[in-house]
């Protein structure tokens, strides 16, 4: 564990750019502001790891960054948490489009009733800030091609072996790879809104800030390579994650990663 912990925060650190350094500028913060007079301590130690730390790794974008804390804390059941970073990522120039869409992806990963509590967090955020409900719809498929359409997503992003997963599984289980294609994949990897490299990204996070999702975090590491997102990006991404999920989760997510990218 110790050697693990060393070469982590050796990557962590190894990955600071200046380029993030100069972009990444918050004015507000995820945290609660009346722990600045409850609990000043607290409140400064977490806020320096959040945007001085964490933010400085890697070369990921502002929405990137952004995103990744909006279906973290979507995940974790954050909604205070949830409303103060939807406020700083309209801020930063994510648009409603962006942060609904993200928050949407959640639900075949976490379910349906943790997206729920999300949704009416950010849209408690975006009925104050003026932003008229519903945003514009980013659905692209029917009943009628939504199972084609998803399953040529997961072509897109996993390869040809996908064609084959229903036929392969067990009698009595076929609808589980049936629902993976027409719901997860049809529903909402199709969506307009996020491109399906930002959506890979994103599942990413969201699985290591679930944990107990090995093999679900190595498949979608290859993902997030076939789609373009190298190891550097993904050691920034599961750093973004580190401040709300704990090194635990993090030092599993970074194990499997080694184990899947040697480089």
């Amino acid at each position: 564990m110790k050697k693990l912990l060393a070469l982590f925060i050796l990557l962590l650190f190894s990955s600071i750019s200046v380029s993030a350094m100069e972009k990444v500028k918050h004015e507000g913060s995820i945290m609660n502001e009346e722990l600045k007079i409850t609990d000043p301590d607290f409140y400064e130690i977490s806020n320096h790891f959040i945007y001085e730390e964490a933010a400085k790794v890697g070369n990921l974008s502002v929405k990137e960054q952004e995103l990744i804390r909006i279906v973290v804390l979507t995940v974790n059941q954050q909604p205070d948490s949830l409303k103060n970073c939807v406020k700083e990522a309209l801020k930063n120039g994510v648009t409603p489009v962006e942060i609904k869409e993200a928050v949407y992806q959640t639900a075949p990963y976490a379910g349906i009733s943790r997206a729920e509590i999300a949704v009416k967090a950010v849209n408690e955020v975006f009925k104050k800030e003026g932003i008229k409900l519903p945003v514009e719809s980013q659905k692209t498929t029917s009943a009628d091609n939504r199972y084609d359409n998803g399953l040529a997503t997961q072509v897109k992003i996993f390869g040809e072996g996908m064609k084959s997963r229903k036929a392969e599984a067990p009698e009595g289980q076929k609808h589980i790879p049936e629902f993976l294609s027409d719901y997860c994949f049809g529903d909402f990897y199709t969506r307009n809104g996020l491109d399906l490299r930002e959506r890979e990204l994103l599942t990413l996070c969201m699985l290591v800030a679930l944990g107990d999702t090995e093999s679900q975090i190595k498949g979608h590491i290859q993902g997030n390579l076939n789609m373009g997102n190298n190891k550097d990006t993904l050691i920034a991404a599961i750093a973004q994650c580190l401040p709300f999920i704990g090194f635990p989760r993090t030092l599993n997510a970074m194990k499997y990663l080694n184990e899947t990218v040697e480089k």
